[in-house]
């Protein structure tokens, strides 16, 4: 039982810094373009 007084709290702390982390990458710009890395990857402009 004392257990739960280490993993809950842990599990809080490890899903805020998901949270973080996934807030400062949509600041970032990190979904922004979706789409041209798909493109990019099927239309070979090697000249």
């Amino acid at each position: 039982m004392s257990i739960l007084f280490f993993i809950v709290p842990l599990a809080f702390v490890l899903a805020g810094g998901a949270v973080a982390a996934f807030i400062w990458a949509v600041r970032q710009g990190q979904f922004d373009d979706l789409d041209t890395p798909a493109h990019r990857m099927v239309v070979d402009d090697d000249t």
